[in-house]
């Protein structure tokens, strides 16, 4: 007797495949990440699976890809460089894998957020702008368009606005007042990691500072709750615009929750991205990410058409991985 095709069952096989294919690349909140199956994440497999069910590639959204930091102790500049390749190359092999588990295949719509908090980050618009064309460009260059998009705040509010009027309308129709969010991280441990992480990032960032450690230090903690603020609004945004898109974070991310974390290069811990950092590549080949100061004590800056592009790392560096700054 035949056996009766149940497409149900085979879009959850299907689905569990591609998750299983994104968990080794989890970034997790929890230290035991070596136990997740993907029974851990039921959203994100009824999400993969409604894609496989209706034939469909798989979408995913990731916030992130924003600009560079403004600190040149931790980057080469505001431009896009082989940190960021890397990143693209990583998230485009993953979905060119995931087409061999589904033929509709798979793309990542990167939503660049660099728009929605750059002033109070203190990088310039038109900073974020070139940032922006210099990503793109390096998507078809890298001929990952068939795996790669993006999307950012022009997409949303189109050309007859400032981004200080978007701002300003995505943060007052759809972000969390300040207020609220101190309730939060009061008592949310996923939000008081998310801002305990932010802050840092911000102190780091600061390249010139005149007033007092502790200054910057609640300076920075003020701006946090900011960030966090505008970067809700912007989720609320891709969500408005892209409702069925599996959501992926470049922060941390516990099981169970709405978010998949994941990782983009190797990173010395769990906050390091490549628009914070330089790459550098040790003798082995493989790479690793790290503040630009960092890098310079353990390489060679290497130039690619005339602009600095990564690290090479000098003979003499021992095989252990020294932790990002």
């Amino acid at each position: 007797m035949a056996t009766t095709f149940n497409p149900a069952s085979a879009a959850e096989r299907v689905s569990r495949e591609i998750l299983e294919l994104l968990l080794p690349h989890r970034r997790a909140a929890e230290p035991d990440q070596h136990l997740d199956t993907p029974d851990d994440f039921p959203e994100q497999l009824a999400q993969i699976g409604g894609f496989v069910e209706r034939g469909e590639p798989v979408i995913f959204s990731l916030p992130g890809f924003p600009c560079k930091s403004p600190n040149p102790d931790k980057v080469f500049g505001s431009l896009p460089d082989h940190g960021e390749r890397l990143a693209l190359r990583f998230l485009g092999s993953l979905c060119a894998e995931m087409a061999k588990f589904h033929e509709p295949g798979a793309k990542i719509l990167i939503c660049s957020d660099g728009h929605i908090f750059g002033d109070v980050i203190g990088v310039p618009d038109e900073h974020i702008d070139a940032y922006g064309h210099g990503l793109r460009e390096m998507i078809r260059t890298e001929g990952l368009g068939a795996h790669l998009g993006t999307f950012d705040l022009k997409d949303v509010y189109g050309p007859d606005l400032s981004y200080d009027e978007k701002r300003a309308l995505a943060a007052r129709t759809l972000g969390p007042s300040v207020e609220e969010l101190r309730a939060e991280v009061r008592g949310d441990e996923s939000t008081l990691r998310m801002y305990r992480g932010i802050t840092r990032f911000l102190v780091e960032d600061v390249a010139n500072w005149e007033g007092s450690r502790s200054a910057l230090q609640r300076d920075c903690r003020r701006r946090a709750y900011e960030v966090i603020a505008r970067s809700r609004a912007w989720g609320e945004l891709i969500a408005q615009h892209h409702p069925d898109n599996v959501r992926l974070s470049i922060h941390p991310q516990s099981r169970r929750e709405p978010k998949f974390g994941i990782g983009l290069v190797g990173e010395a811990d769990a906050w390091t991205t490549p628009w914070h950092s330089v790459a550098l590549r040790h003798l082995d080949g493989t790479w690793q990410l790290m503040a630009r100061s960092a890098a310079r004590r353990l390489g060679s800056e290497v130039h690619v058409d005339g602009r600095p592009s990564h690290f090479e790392a000098h003979a003499s560096v021992p095989a252990q991985r020294e932790a990002t700054e």
